[in-house]
C-alpha cells in the first residue's frame, strides 16, 4: 500500500486563519505520523480577491508554525518550488485544466452555458417561491449542439458546466462522519470553468487531487457539500484513485457562531504580533474541536 499523500490548499484571499492553520496542522501531523507526504498547494483562482500579500502571509505563517512541506511553492510567492507534481499555484496550471475540460466536452459530460446573472437570479427566485432548493435548470444543456457551437464561435459570453447524472446517488465514506449519501437529483450542473477561462475551485481541486496523487483529503466541514461534486468528477473521468475524505469540525466562537473578527484575533499573524510562541499556537490548534478523556492540555 502506498504511503499517504495529503495537501493543504489555501486560497490567498487574506491572512492565514486559525481554522486554516488547524487544517494544515492535521494534514501535516498525519503525513509525519504515517511517513507520508505533505503538499502545500495555492488555490489562487479567485482572481478578484487573491493577492501576493496574502500568498506571502500564508507561506510565512506556515513557516513560523514549523509546518514544513515536502512538495509545494518556494519561499517567495510565485517561486518554482519543490516536488514532481507542480506547478503548485493553480493559476500556473490553466493549460492542464483546459485539457481536462476538453476531455469532458468530448465525452458529453460538460457543456457551455450562456445564461446571464439575471437568468440565474430568476431561476433562484422561482425556486424560492416554489419552496425548492435553488439550482440551475439545465436550459443550456438542452440546446442543440449546432446552436451551442454557433454561439461559442460568435463569442457569446459563457461558462462551462458539468453534465451530471440525474439518477442514483453519490456515496462515499467519511473517516469522521461515516457513510455519506447525496441523492443525484438534489445536486446540479455546477460550473467547471468561468467565463474568464479560469477554473472553479471545484474543478481545479478535483483535477489536482488526481494528478498530484492525493490519497487523503482532510478539510473543514464547510467543504462537505463540495465532496459529492468532486466525487462525480472522479467518476466522470473514470479515475479509480478517489481520495479518502475526512471532514473536521469548524471552529466557533463562544456564542456558537463561526469564528470571526468580532470574537477577537482570528489570523496566525495577529497571534504572532500579540506575542504568542509558535509552540503554544500549535498546542492550542491541536486541541480545538475535541478533547481527551484524561483532560490532557499540553502535547509535545
Amino acid at each position: 500500500m502506498s504511503k499517504p499523500r495529503v495537501r493543504f490548499a489555501p486560497s490567498p484571499t487574506g491572512f492565514l486563519h486559525v481554522g486554516g492553520a488547524r487544517t494544515a496542522l492535521y494534514n501535516w501531523l498525519y503525513a509525519r505520523q504515517s511517513g507520508g507526504t505533505f503538499i502545500l498547494r495555492i488555490e489562487d483562482t479567485d482572481e478578484a480577491r487573491s493577492t501576493e500579500e496574502s500568498m506571502r502571509a500564508i507561506i510565512d505563517g506556515m513557516r513560523w508554525l514549523g509546518l514544513d512541506w515536502d512538495e509545494g511553492p518556494g519561499a517567495k510567492p510565485g517561486e518554482g518550488g519543490i516536488g514532481n507534481f507542480g506547478p503548485y499555484y493553480q493559476m500556473q496550471r490553466l493549460d492542464i485544466y483546459r485539457a481536462h475540460l476538453d476531455q469532458l466536452l468530448k465525452a458529453g459530460k460538460a457543456y457551455p452555458c450562456f445564461c446571464t446573472k439575471e437568468d440565474l437570479e430568476q431561476m433562484r427566485n422561482r425556486a424560492m417561491l416554489m419552496k425548492r432548493p435553488p439550482k440551475y435548470d439545465e436550459r443550456c444543456r438542452n440546446l442543440a449542439p449546432a446552436e451551442r457551437d454557433a454561439r461559442v464561435a460568435k463569442g457569446d459570453p459563457h461558462v462551462f458546466r458539468f453534465a451530471r447524472e440525474h439518477a442514483g446517488a453519490v456515496e462515499f465514506n467519511d473517516v469522521v462522519k461515516g457513510p455519506m449519501r447525496f441523492e443525484a437529483e438534489l445536486l446540479d450542473d455546477f460550473v467547471l470553468v468561468k467565463s474568464s477561462g479560469v477554473p472553479t475551485f471545484m474543478f481545479a481541486g478535483a483535477v489536482d487531487d488526481h494528478l498530484m496523487q492525493i490519497t487523503h483529503v482532510i478539510r473543514g466541514d464547510d467543504h462537505l457539500s463540495n465532496t459529492p461534486r468532486q466525487v462525480q468528477l472522479f467518476d466522470a473521468f473514470g479515475w479509480k484513485d478517489r481520495p479518502i475524505f475526512a471532514h473536521i469540525s469548524m471552529i466557533h466562537g463562544p456564542d456558537g457562531s463561526r469564528l470571526s473578527k468580532r470574537h477577537g484575533a482570528t489570523s496566525i499573524e495577529e497571534f504572532r504580533r500579540i506575542g504568542f510562541l509558535p509552540e503554544v499556537m500549535l498546542n492550542y490548534l491541536a486541541l480545538l474541536g475535541w478533547s481527551t478523556s484524561d483532560s490532557q492540555q499540553i502535547f509535545s
